[in-house]
């Protein structure tokens, strides 16, 4: 990919765990970018970041970060149940915002944010790296321009073992814990990504003694007929992979399918042909790239990951849980 240098817009990066380190290290990679603070509610935790990654500026509040007139979007990386108020707090500062999925922990939550962009005039973007990597945006492209026919089935998957204590945010409810919002926002987004929003959910899944979520299946039907089956879990070490499938063939992605550089189409008549697209740095800098054309644009929202897509997906994931049985504080 080749970039044209225009006048560097400038990140600040909420939160210092490891996805923001991954991003950050990402943004580096876009001569158009510049990483200029990051914020934490810790200055300990933020100063060690800055020192780390060579970051000018260190801010001890989300408030403080939201509140530095150098900064053009913040980049939210702390964990689910901390995003609405955090990307409030920057979107009331007057910041763009690019924020990690699962975009909040329910619905309600995200439509209070899109609301706030729009009464601001601000942009704002769920964080689905997914649908920005070059390999996706070609499945996309053949899959819209008919290359298998009518979409029939999507298969997704997204799973993987871990033993973790109760109070880890992967099984704590206070923290959004569990399969379904950590791993399984991906094979959802996916599925809307290619058939858009379902006419039913069908779901099932083993919870955890803390009443999380561990192993779960997810079924979505289309009044077109076509069906998305899709399961994600934190006690199963499955492919990570995804099946599109038409009239007229199919795309088979490999794992990890969320950050593929390759995929291959078998048409019902012919021979199967893989494309490779490798993805630049770890992946995190096309969303990036992304969000920042469409501030120079002048957008509020991603056409690759539009609002709407956002609260359908937020949408599905409010009927799985109703339909389990999990439920987060204050809900």
């Amino acid at each position: 990919m080749r970039y044209v240098v225009m006048s560097a817009i400038k990140w600040g990066i909420l939160a210092t765990g490891g996805i923001a380190a991954t991003f950050t290290e990402d943004l580096k990679l876009l001569p158009d970018a510049e990483v200029v603070a990051v914020g934490s509610r810790s200055e300990e935790s933020a100063r060690a970041f800055a020192d780390r990654h060579g970051v000018p500026r260190a801010h001890g509040s989300w408030a403080e970060l939201a509140a530095d007139p150098e900064v053009d979007i913040v980049y939210v990386a702390n964990t689910q149940n901390a995003h609405h108020d955090a990307v409030r707090t920057c979107l009331e500062g007057g910041k763009a915002v690019l924020c990690e999925k699962a975009f909040t922990l329910n619905r309600a939550e995200a439509a209070d944010l899109v609301d706030l962009a729009r009464e601001r005039g601000l942009f704002l973007m769920e964080a689905m790296w997914t649908r920005c990597i070059p390999a996706v945006r070609k499945i996309m492209q053949l899959v819209e321009g008919g290359a298998i026919g009518p979409v029939q089935t999507v298969h997704a998957d997204f799973g993987f073992s871990v033993s973790v204590p109760p109070e880890h945010r992967l099984r704590n409810p206070a923290l959004g814990g569990g399969a379904l919002l950590d791993v399984g926002v991906y094979p959802i987004s996916f599925a809307h990504m290619v058939l858009g929003a379902p006419a039913g959910v069908r779901s099932w899944a083993r919870l955890t003694p803390e009443g999380v979520d561990e192993n779960t299946g997810v079924l979505l039907g289309y009044d077109s007929g076509a069906v998305a089956l899709l399961s994600c879990g934190i006690t199963t070490h499955s492919p990570v992979a995804a099946s599109i499938s038409g009239t007229l063939g199919r795309i088979e992605i490999p794992g990890p399918f969320f950050r593929p550089d390759t995929f291959t189409v078998h048409p019902r008549a012919g021979e199967p042909k893989t494309f490779h697209l490798p993805f630049e740095g770890k992946g995190m800098l096309h969303e990036a790239t992304e969000a920042m054309r469409c501030l120079r644009e002048g957008l509020l929202e991603s056409p690759l990951m539009p609002w709407q897509a956002t609260l359908d997906v937020m949408g599905i994931m409010d009927e799985v849980r109703s339909q389990v049985g999990v439920r987060f504080p204050g809900e």
